[in-house]
C-alpha cells in the first residue's frame, strides 16, 4: 500500500489554516459577549425637566362647595379647582380646571355684641399629570363687618320705644322707667340676633399667593 507523502511546506500550511479557523463554540461565545455591549449602547431618555413656579405667584381657586363659620371648624378640608391657568415665561405650567385641596385654618363666629367673625383658608396641594404636589400659600382671610352701628340702632331703638310706652302709661316718671326697660329690651334683642357668621358660597373664586416656590415636572 502506498503512503501519502506531504511536503513540509504543505503540512505547515494545513496546520496554520486549521489553527486560525474559529470553532462553532468560539463563535457563539463571542456573540454572547458582544450582545450586552450593544444593549448598553442604546441611549436612555433624559428625565423631564422641572419647572419652578416662583414665590408670590397668584393662584385663583374656584370653590367646589360652600364653606362657613357655622358649618366648618379648623382642620376641615375643602376642595377647589384652578380658575385660571398658571403661565410661566409664556408656557402654561398648570391648566385651568385641575384639582386643588386645602384646609380651614380658622373659623370663628362673632360674639353677641362684640368682635368679628373670621374664616381663614389655605391651599395645601394640587393634582396634575398623575402627581400630587404640596402647596404653601398665604392665608385667605374673610372678616365680618363691625357690630357697633347695628348694636347702636337696636339698643337706641329699644330705648326710644320704651320711653314712648312709659310716657303714655305714667307720665314723666313713667317715661324714665320706660326708657330703662326699653334699653334693656334693645340690648337683649341685639344679643339674640346680632351674632355674625361668614358663608362663602360654592363657585366663589378666592385669591391665594404662593408662600414658597413650587417645582413641577415638565
Amino acid at each position: 500500500m502506498k503512503q501519502l507523502f506531504l511536503s513540509p511546506v504543505l503540512a505547515l500550511a494545513l496546520v496554520t489554516l486549521t489553527g486560525c479557523e474559529p470553532t462553532e463554540s468560539t463563535k457563539s461565545t463571542g456573540a454572547a459577549q458582544a450582545a450586552p455591549v450593544a444593549q448598553n449602547a442604546i441611549p436612555r431618555p433624559s428625565p423631564a425637566p422641572e419647572i419652578v413656579i416662583p414665590r408670590g405667584t397668584a393662584i385663583r381657586a374656584r370653590l367646589s362647595h360652600a364653606v362657613s363659620t357655622e358649618a366648618n371648624r379648623p382642620g376641615d378640608p375643602f376642595t377647589a379647582t384652578l380658575d385660571e391657568p398658571l403661565v410661566i415665561d409664556g408656557r402654561t405650567v398648570l391648566p385651568r380646571g385641575i384639582g386643588l385641596r386645602g384646609t380651614i385654618r380658622e373659623s370663628d363666629d362673632s360674639g353677641r355684641l362684640t368682635g368679628r367673625a373670621v374664616l381663614a383658608l389655605n391651599l395645601e396641594s394640587v393634582a396634575w399629570n398623575g402627581r400630587t404636589y404640596a402647596l404653601r400659600t398665604e392665608t385667605h382671610r374673610s372678616v365680618s363687618a363691625s357690630h357697633k352701628k347695628r348694636n347702636a340702632v337696636l339698643v337706641g331703638g329699644g330705648s326710644g320705644l320704651g320711653a314712648l310706652l312709659g310716657g303714655i302709661a305714667g307720665g314723666g316718671r313713667g317715661a324714665l322707667i320706660g326708657a330703662g326697660a326699653g334699653a334693656a329690651a334693645g340690648t337683649a334683642g341685639a344679643a339674640a340676633t346680632g351674632k355674625r357668621e361668614i358663608r362663602i358660597p360654592a363657585e366663589s373664586v378666592l385669591g391665594f399667593r404662593l408662600r414658597e416656590p413650587l417645582s413641577i415636572k415638565g
